[in-house]
């Protein structure tokens, strides 16, 4: 892991994008897998989940059998792990819930916000090789204290054509009303546009890979989506008396995820960058993903000496990582000096992995800088906002004359003329 000066670094360490992004016969392939879906509904999921995923379907959607199955198939230490971090991601997003709103400056006006749950979300959910419970209950969970109408998840097979049971058995904990056998950017335009199966819905969310990331900005606009989700990123603010053995614990959590995820420790400690130079090769020698970890260390891992933690906190906000830790003596004193991080961890009890699994807060975050302008997924991610505006007819009168001056100025007569042909009565 390369230690360097804090004035060497370069934001562009984590601009980590996948290249493919800028690959126009990438761009083609993607276009091309959602025009056929939106032509061919089911018949196009089917054929590209042979093709793809390797699996030959009869039924995208899973059934109740199948789901009663998963719940014989779990054990009961993964029901209690399963139900607690239910409680606790249920209570945190309880409290985000925002209620409609009204306002009387007088009598005669009533001017408020109506807040209002989107009538159906998709929730992408990765799988196939691998299989993410937690991402089941980080995107379902919100969406279903919102009060979302429904609640589509789609995710792919295995190579027999099952889903993972932990999986269905989180949706089922969620309360996902239908789930798909479906991934890739066909699940993604199913969700956008509807199939025979698969119906329309108005807000997708949940990460994917590549394909997955690159078709939900192409459907941006014909429904909403959450994010743009890049690899995985870590920054821990480590001093002396930071304990390198969490701290290189904890940078190897994000970079085992990806080759392209980044691993960064901002310290004011020469010592301290030694010691964890020599605790993560230690670390990484027995991690089960070495050679994943390996690269993303080798690539996008850095230890970054700086002379004061304000120093620190000022890179920091230039990074704005998706994940921050700060393990550093009186960690809830500096919480004021950071503007821009996707969840901040305080102390070294606090890691990265109780946030992606138990604590509550949501584990979907902005990557590759986007904490500067962008929010974790939360249950106003599922809700919607209408203005509501009442006068009366003598509080439109005392406004009248100033509406239609400033609508003439923009020679908009017939936004004048339609307070005009109200002025006329009075």
């Amino acid at each position: 892991m390369k230690t360097i000066r804090g004035t060497e670094f370069k934001e562009e360490l984590l601009q980590r994008s996948d290249s493919s992004q800028l690959d126009l016969e990438f761009d083609r392939n993607v276009l091309s897998i959602i025009e056929i879906v939106r032509l061919e509904g089911d018949r196009a999921v089917l054929d590209f989940t042979e093709r793809f995923d390797g699996v030959k379907l009869d039924n995208l959607m899973v059934s109740e059998e199948e789901i009663q199955e998963a719940e014989q198939a779990v054990s009961e230490e993964f029901y209690h792990a399963l139900r607690s971090a239910k409680q606790r991601i249920t209570s945190y997003h309880e409290a985000q819930k925002e209620q409609s709103w009204f306002l009387n400056p007088n009598e005669s006006i009533v001017l408020g916000q109506k807040v209002t749950p989107i009538d159906s979300v998709g929730i992408y959910v990765p799988g196939g090789k691998a299989a993410y419970p937690s991402t089941v209950l980080m995107n379902a969970l919100p969406a279903k204290i919102a009060g979302v109408g429904l609640i589509s998840m789609v995710t792919p097979p295995q190579r027999d054509g099952t889903i993972n049971p932990h999986v269905l058995v989180a949706a089922k904990e969620a309360g996902v009303d239908r789930i798909y056998k479906v991934g890739g950017a066909q699940a993604i335009a199913a969700l956008a546009y509807g199939t025979e199966t698969i119906d329309k819905v108005v807000k997708i969310t949940g990460p994917g890979n590549a394909y997955v990331a690159r078709a939900k900005k192409w459907v941006f606009g014909d429904v909403a989506i959450d994010m743009i989700a890049g690899p995985s990123e870590i920054c821990v603010v480590a001093d002396d008396n930071t304990n390198p053995i969490y701290a290189a614990a904890d940078l190897l959590s994000q970079a085992e995820h990806d080759e392209r995820a980044a691993a960064v420790c901002v310290t004011t400690s020469e010592v301290f960058a030694s010691k964890l130079v020599a605790e993560i090769e230690r670390q990484l020698a027995q991690l089960d993903r070495q050679e994943i970890a390996t690269q993303s260390i080798e690539q996008f891992g850095r230890i970054i000496l700086v002379d004061t933690l304000q120093e620190a906190f000022e890179l920091v906000n230039r990074l704005a990582p998706e994940h921050l830790q700060l393990m550093i003596d009186n960690p809830m004193e500096h919480l004021a000096s950071i503007r821009n991080a996707g969840a901040i961890f305080l102390g070294e009890h606090s890691p990265e992995a109780l946030g992606d699994y138990m604590a509550g807060p949501n584990h979907t975050l902005p990557t590759s800088g986007t904490a500067a302008f962008s929010s974790p997924l939360g249950v106003y991610d599922f809700m919607k906002k209408s203005s509501v505006i009442y006068y009366s007819e003598s509080a439109l009168a005392e406004v009248a004359d100033d509406i239609i001056i400033l609508a003439e100025s923009e020679q908009l007569t017939g936004h004048a003329n339609s307070i005009k042909v109200r002025k006329a009565g009075y």
